[in-house]
């Protein structure tokens, strides 16, 4: 690996506890202006508050460009540009196509790129094409690539284990950096996933969950068994107080002592909301 790549990939975990909690806002070119997301930056600086907390945001070019020109870059975490999008409306929603390329990350500012790959859907080879080629510009420009895969079986994602672990082992295979999967379930299954990964692996929030106890409880037993992370976006820009449940996500990611001061204010930010 490059000096160039390691010091990049090492911005996108934390320092003391190695672990990381990236949060996609790429929802809006896929869903349009959701709950969440209509003030961009106002999402983002509220995410941002604390960058103790958060390792990385995922971001559509233009969002980035808007929050370049918005927010002084000391006060945002490290920016991943996102290259791949579909619409909902699409007649093939499924079918990612590339909207940016690595050398508009490094023109832009950013310190990695993330693309998705939808596996087990008809455009499934082009898509792993294009994961060839941008792992290769990766490669050539020392960028660090996060692979976010999903598994479609019958058109729905596939949360199943053995679906998952094979994709999390493709995404390495084929060059990613760090890999974002589905919950599989529980800290056993995820340990599964993770043992057959030679790559940092990280959760995929989902849906939103209905309640802050199971977001949390998915959190717990996702490091439990073994999870780099999480790349948490509607359960966290979505939720009531946001900037508190972050905290608590933070906490349970990076382990913070339970009597150190941080690790307090964010207890009574959690018995606060519950």
């Amino acid at each position: 690996m490059s000096i160039g790549k390691k010091n990049r990939l090492a911005k996108l975990f934390h320092q003391v506890s190695g672990r990381s909690v990236i949060i996609p806002l790429d929802h809006g070119a896929t869903i349009g202006p959701v709950i969440g997301l209509v003030d961009i930056c106002q999402t983002v600086r509220k995410l941002s508050a604390d960058l103790n907390m958060v390792q990385g945001l995922v971001l559509h070019r233009g969002v980035m460009g808007k929050v370049i020109d918005s927010i002084s870059p000391y006060d945002i975490p490290t920016k991943i540009l996102h290259l791949s999008a579909s619409t909902g409306t699409s007649m093939r929603p499924t079918e990612k196509m590339l909207v940016a390329s690595v050398e508009d990350a490094i023109r832009m500012g950013a310190d990695a790129v993330s693309i998705h790959v939808n596996v087990g859907v008809d455009a499934e080879p082009a898509m792993l094409k294009d994961f060839g080629s941008v792992a290769s510009r990766c490669q050539q420009w020392g960028l660090p690539l996060l692979a976010m895969m999903y598994v479609r079986v019958n058109g729905q994602v596939s949360n199943a284990v053995s679906d998952i672990k094979n994709a999390a082992r493709l995404a390495a295979e084929m060059g990613a950096d760090l890999v974002k999967v589905g919950y599989p379930g529980s800290a056993e299954a995820m340990q599964e996933v993770v043992d057959g990964c030679f790559v940092p692996v990280l959760i995929a929030g989902g849906e939103r969950c209905a309640t802050t106890e199971m977001a949390l409880s998915m959190v717990t037993q996702a490091i439990a068994g073994g999870a780099a992370g999480v790349c948490m976006g509607r359960n966290l820009f979505q939720h009531d107080s946001a900037g508190a449940f972050l905290g608590m996500v933070g906490r349970k990611v990076h382990g913070f002592a339970a009597d150190s001061p941080l690790s307090t204010k964010l207890e009574g930010a959690h018995m606060a909301l519950l």
